[in-house]
């Protein structure tokens, strides 16, 4: 008589997952926004130079297309976007104001060190309507910053220059003694609204991005950026 068989069941004892940390910062971010009445939109990530440059303020003779400097496909008629301001393009094209909208995703640049990548993810938020001025922008971005490292955090608004926006302005939070810029913002140029059919003269808007790899490493004190996606178990359970 033949001996019978020993049954092994698969243990239970299964290790739980968690978010990654690059989408927990992203979901909470959307979280915010969406309860400030923001809609979620997205775009293609393979755009036209249209889209991801001219419609922005940034032809193709603009020295800020040197700071943008990508990766082009289809014999240089496509592009990696660059940012994810091409949704908003798209949106302002398909949308009469009031417009507000936020647009997470990935964007591509030829960045490669401790702090940069060719690819990492980007939010941007765009609200456009009337009389809308940087005071809106002001408070959204105080309340940005608040939600993501404490009402105790302290900003402040360095004036900058981007194609798209006018006036402009890099946002820095003081971690310690030392002041971390996090994000870029200012009121949409009126030449974008009049690229995208919006009047100008009837309607204004706000705009901010951010890195969201940048928060989380500033949010969860990770020193290279490289570590989010070297799939280390042992970097990864720690945000369980």
């Amino acid at each position: 008589m033949s001996k019978p068989k020993e049954i092994f069941l698969p243990s239970l004892d299964k290790e739980i997952g968690a978010i990654h940390p690059i989408n927990q910062v992203k979901f909470d971010l959307i979280k915010l926004l969406t309860s400030f009445g923001f809609e979620v939109a997205e775009g293609p990530e393979i755009e036209s130079e249209e889209f991801n440059f001219d419609m922005l303020n940034i032809p193709a003779t603009h020295p800020a297309r040197e700071m943008h400097d990508t990766f082009y496909v289809d014999g240089m008629k496509k592009v990696l976007r660059t940012h994810t301001s091409p949704v908003q393009v798209r949106t302002m094209l398909a949308s009469k104001p009031p417009i507000a909208v936020v647009s997470p995703g990935k964007v591509y640049r030829k960045d490669d060190d401790a702090t940069h990548l060719p690819m990492f993810h980007q939010i941007e938020g765009l609200y456009v309507d009337e009389n809308v001025n940087f005071a809106h922008l002001k408070d959204l971005i105080y309340k940005i910053c608040h939600s993501l490292f404490g009402e105790e955090a302290q900003l402040r608004f360095r004036p900058s220059y981007f194609p798209f926006t006018e006036p402009s302005a890099e946002v820095d939070v003081l971690f310690g003694d030392k002041w971390l810029e996090i994000l870029g913002c200012g009121v949409v140029n009126p030449k974008v609204l009049d690229n995208c059919g919006i009047d100008p003269q009837k309607y204004s808007g706000l705009a901010f991005g951010l890195g969201i790899e940048r928060i989380a490493m500033l949010k969860y004190e990770v020193k290279d950026i490289r570590d989010f996606y070297k799939s280390n178990l042992d970097f990864l359970r720690q945000f369980k």
